[in-house]
């Protein structure tokens, strides 16, 4: 199943089967969700290991920064914790599986059928969305302590994290004019 194994670089041996490393993957990967179960940040919205997982996988899709991942994976526990939805493109993305063209559309967000769907449906989808590293992982049993509740694309490969709705679309806006002024 998709999330279930580490993604990492491991060694082994020329004449190693393909499923004793797959094997080995998921092993690191459990023994990993354990101790971090143990060592995890209070009130999180999490009632397994598991769930943590779901979050750190679309923590990894969010984005490839490190410095921002325990940022993602706070705005989507405070959302969690307040009953917001995540409203996550990738975990949509996902759910459209071959059908996704690379264009996200509004009927894409609006559809309820899509048990990935995180603009319709509340809480975290029901698996993994993809392989998480150990950075997206911790940061999911980590998160950060600011009081952001979105972020938005900066257009330079990082985002911009708001407390208000209110910052955040002028943050929306400022990127909308800034990537419009890129296309012209």
């Amino acid at each position: 199943s998709e999330g279930l194994f580490l993604a990492d670089t491991y060694n082994y041996h020329r004449g190693t089967r393909d499923l004793d490393i797959l094997v080995m993957a998921n092993a690191v990967l459990l023994d990993l969700l354990e101790e971090l179960w143990e060592e995890r940040a209070p009130d999180l919205p999490y009632k397994t290991a598991y769930e943590a997982l779901i979050l750190s996988s679309i923590i990894e899709k969010e984005t490839a920064l490190p410095r921002e991942r325990s940022k993602i994976s706070g705005v989507f526990v405070r959302r969690l914790n307040l009953g917001m939805r995540l409203q996550a493109d990738p975990t949509v993305i996902y759910g459209l599986g071959s059908a996704f063209d690379g264009n996200l559309r509004r009927s894409h967000l609006n559809d309820k059928e899509n048990p990935y769907n995180t603009y319709r449906n509340n809480g975290l989808p029901p698996t993994p969305i993809a392989l998480s590293g150990l950075e997206s992982i911790i940061a999911a049993f980590n998160p950060d302590q600011s009081k952001a509740i979105y972020f938005v694309a900066d257009g330079l490969g990082g985002h911009v994290f708001n407390a208000t709705l209110d910052e955040h679309n002028a943050a929306v806006k400022k990127y909308l004019l800034k990537s419009s002024a890129v296309e012209n």
